[in-house]
């Protein structure tokens, strides 16, 4: 498959500018979705040699969840389509009455791009791509239960549509909608019997450094500020954070599997799960106190050089993205490093 044209949703994103960023030194020509023309001139500053020539252009879409919310953006009669990644959610501006409310919108943000491959581009569009989450692979909300299991591509979060909508918890909720919106990607699939194929990928929490520019720290994306407001601006006998989700994966990895994908025929009708491995809290903090010596008065200490996982942990397989795509994982410590790095500076300047 010799991808040349892409349209990107969610290109002004911590992982859409990654992707972008990939896409363009690739070569490939590139019509950026984002939800304003101020989000798209922003995109531009970063891209500065790309935007306004052939390789950079942009759509802009206020609401994806909206019927037929990709027609204008899917229409390029002198350079069509062959290929369409998709990182976008919904995005809420409001406090949600109940969880169907916040479920519909990511299935609808999900199926609204296939539609509109469907009914504008499927002459020439060849494959989607559609950045899913582990939350849809397995049960974060119950990790206890799972134990040691080795989470595959084959696997799926076993919660149910009547537990996502339980009022009582919103975080199950959250990973629910994760799981029905790649679900209906993949009934659309069968059901439409389109020209396309699709492929999929779960990431668990992206840590790792910024493409697009972040003038305040309050402005990080969850899994980063994650790391700013936990792990950086703490105190040194503080309680070491839980470890949330065990595993993690580098967002330069995660867009390098994107234009992988884009370009490999094998990774056709493939779902992948792009991890580079377990990362403890106790592991986040040995790294920025070994590399950063201001941070040893504001990151939590714990127990140096223990692990804070459970004895027995999940884990996942990421064996098909790196035989297939050819997936290379960034070091942990390479990860952190060069996020720590970034998250200091803009805390310098801002």
């Amino acid at each position: 498959m010799q991808a040349s044209r892409v349209l990107l949703t969610g290109a002004n994103g911590f992982i859409g500018t990654h992707i972008l960023s990939q896409l363009l030194s690739h070569g490939l020509s590139v019509r950026a979705v984002v939800r304003s023309r101020s989000k798209a001139t922003a995109l531009a500053s970063t891209f500065p040699t790309a935007a306004d020539t052939p390789s950079l252009d942009f759509a802009i879409i206020p609401d994806i969840t909206a019927p037929h919310a990709f027609d204008t953006a899917l229409q390029s009669p002198q350079h069509p389509f062959d290929t369409v990644i998709h990182t976008a959610s919904p995005f809420l501006l409001r406090a949600v009455n109940n969880n169907r409310e916040f479920l519909d919108p990511a299935i609808q943000g999900t199926t609204r791009i296939l539609e509109g491959v469907r009914d504008v581009a499927s002459s020439s569009v060849k494959r989607v791509l559609i950045t899913s989450s582990f939350a849809a692979v397995a049960d974060l909300a119950n990790a206890a239960s799972i134990g040691a299991k080795v989470h595959t591509g084959a696997d799926w979060n076993p919660v149910t549509w009547e537990q996502a909508l339980d009022e009582a918890n919103r975080g199950v909720a959250y990973q629910a909608s994760k799981k029905f919106a790649e679900e209906a990607a993949w009934k659309f699939m069968r059901e439409e019997k389109v020209g396309f194929d699709l492929v999929t990928f779960c990431p668990p929490m992206v840590y790792g450094p910024l493409q697009h520019e972040v003038k305040s720290l309050k402005d990080l994306n969850e899994s980063n500020g994650r790391i700013y407001n936990l792990f950086m601006r703490s105190k040194e006998d503080a309680d070491l954070p839980p470890n949330g989700v065990y595993l993690y994966t580098d967002p330069r990895d995660l867009a390098f599997a994107h234009v992988q994908a884009a370009l490999i025929p094998e990774a056709g009708n493939k779902r992948f799960i792009i991890s580079a491995g377990q990362i403890s809290s106790q592991e986040i903090s040995d790294i920025l106190r070994k590399n950063f010596p201001e941070l040893a008065g504001r990151t939590p200490k714990g127990n140096p050089g223990t692990s804070t996982l459970p004895e027995k942990a999940y884990s996942a397989d990421a064996t098909p993205a790196v035989e297939i795509l050819g997936v290379g994982f960034h070091k942990k410590e390479e990860t952190l490093v060069s996020l720590a790095k970034q998250l200091l500076e803009v805390e310098r300047v801002q």
